[in-house]
């Protein structure tokens, strides 16, 4: 059987680029005809999704798979690792939990368990696709984490792939850290590296010419791509560091929304099509921020939702948000921020802290108890009238995806939000959410609940009624504007790589 070529991105660090170019070729290979795929052995990530199957792996990946026009699956990416604190991760093998495990525990002992299930994806994904794309994690030139590297040079041994090696130069010390990555690899790694792509380049190309030329002379290795600074793309990131880099256009629109960014925050990609309404600002309040007086105050998903829970006390969070949704403040909580928006957040098994009982925000009735197990699914849902605002929405075959530990009861009647009809291909009659009675608070299991253009701009237009502004017509559409994004993306590196030397290393395989 004819097995998939392979193309792998590594980098002399974490955030160089490795995410944005694995997707870049997988727009490319799958725009020139080839059945393309996605590849990341071990991703370490808060930011996840469920495929339709109902397994769980890192959201960057299922953004290649979208890009590459492939349904995302688990041997996309058999290995993820969710940090729950204190040097300790939930470890996901092939989209389900096998536990948590401190550092030194997963790189000594369980991460060659994991090793197996990495061949086991390799062997699948070659047998089922043209061309891999293959992504790694941080830098391959770690001595400490080589011993028990599953994502890096072991990987491009295992399939013989065809290794670009990134630097990002707007850090600075490109050069240096290309050289130096090259030399502290054995001679086999190195032999599999068959060019050098320097990324985030600002500036004349002209000026750059005699370090690329010197490149050549003392590896060995062509540079193959010089990529400019492409900003903005509305392309998802794998983790919340990303939010850093959020550029502030200053421009003040009409609604402004406030995220709590809480330490353990998951899953912020949540708020992506906010972001992009042109009549809304989405601000990520960070430990001393100010919370403000704004229009739509979010609490997001966690994974350790008593930690953060305790954050949103301690740092004053919590006071304030009850204190604003009490005059009327709109107030909405997704997943661990439904979570907290009850009574009690109850943990006797210490599945994610060894917080036993952590009382809640007390704005719905209701009381949360985690459990061992998680519910992972993709999820269709109705809404016969949501009243948040008095808006009274109405809508159907909305989309989104569960990833919840945790069983939460009512204490008292209220409102249900969503009916969940299917969950990952299979019909189902679930309620899901609740919303208080003044309509002003309402949370939600479901994520991507705001990438439902008529219901997400059914809540601005809400916001706005509020505010004595006139309703608006969707003005964005989420799913196309990505779509357009990853064929910006492509465009962009194929004028600036070189792709006929790709083919060529291609063809040899």
């Amino acid at each position: 059987m004819k097995k998939a070529k392979k193309l792998m991105f590594q980098g002399t660090s974490s955030h160089v680029g490795k995410s944005i170019l694995t997707t870049a070729f997988c727009r490319i290979l799958a725009q020139d005809g080839y059945k393309t795929a996605p590849f990341k052995a071990q991703n370490m990530a808060l930011n996840s999704y469920v495929t339709p199957s109902g397994g769980e792996i890192g959201r960057s990946t299922v953004a290649q798979a979208e890009a590459a026009g492939a349904e995302p699956i688990v041997q996309m990416n058999p290995v993820l690792l969710k940090p729950t604190g204190n040097s300790c991760s939930q470890v996901i093998i092939l989209g389900t939990s096998r536990g948590n495990y401190s550092a030194s525990e997963y790189q000594n002992q369980y991460s060659q368990k994991a090793w197996a299930s990495v061949k086991e994806s390799i062997e699948y994904m070659e047998s089922h696709y043209d061309v891999m794309v293959i992504e790694g994690a941080g830098s391959p030139a770690e001595v400490n984490l080589k011993k028990n590297d599953i994502v890096n040079m072991r990987v491009a041994k295992e399939c013989n792939a065809s290794v670009f090696l990134i630097a990002d130069i707007d850090r600075g010390g490109a050069l240096a850290s290309i050289v130096g990555t090259l030399e502290l690899l054995d001679e086999d790694e190195r032999a599999l590296v068959k060019g050098l792509v320097i990324n985030k380049f600002r500036g004349d190309i002209k000026l750059l010419e005699p370090a690329l030329t010197f490149l050549k002379e003392r590896t060995g290795i062509p540079v193959l791509g010089v990529i400019p600074y492409l900003n903005k793309l509305g392309i998802d990131d794998e983790d919340s560091v990303s939010l850093q880099e959020i550029p502030d256009d200053h421009v003040m629109r009409d609604i402004h929304i406030a995220v709590i960014q809480t330490p353990k925050i998951s899953n912020f990609t949540d708020f992506d099509a906010l972001n992009h309404e042109p009549d809304v600002n989405v601000r990520f309040v960070q430990k001393g921020d100010l919370l403000g007086n704004p229009d739509l105050i979010i609490i997001p998903g966690s994974k350790n939702t008593t930690e953060d829970l305790l954050y949103l006390k301690r740092e004053g969070y919590a006071k304030e948000i009850c204190e604003l949704a009490e005059q009327g403040t709109p107030v909405i909580g997704v997943c661990g921020g439904y979570q907290m928006l009850g009574e009690k957040v109850s943990d006797p098994d210490h599945v994610e802290s060894q917080n036993d009982e952590v009382d809640g925000l007390g704005l719905l009735p209701y009381t949360t108890v985690m459990q061992g197990v998680k519910n992972t699914y993709q999820v269709h849902f109705d809404c016969d009238d949501l009243p948040f605002l008095d808006m009274q929405f109405k809508g159907s075959d909305l989309k989104g995806y569960e990833i919840h530990m945790g069983e939460t009861t009512l204490n008292k009647p209220a409102q249900t939000l969503f009916h969940i009809t299917s969950r990952s291909s299979k019909d189902v009659d679930v309620i899901d959410g609740y919303i208080n009675e003044k309509h002003n608070v309402f949370g939600t299991y479901c994520h991507g609940v705001f990438d439902n253009d008529e219901l997400r701009r059914a809540i601005i237009n809400a916001l706005r009624k509020r505010k004595g502004l006139s309703e608006l017509p969707i003005q964005f559409r989420y799913r196309e504007y990505k779509e357009s994004e990853y064929d910006r993306l492509a465009d962009s590196v194929r004028k600036y790589f070189d792709m006929d030397t790709v083919y060529e290393i291609l063809r040899n395989e």
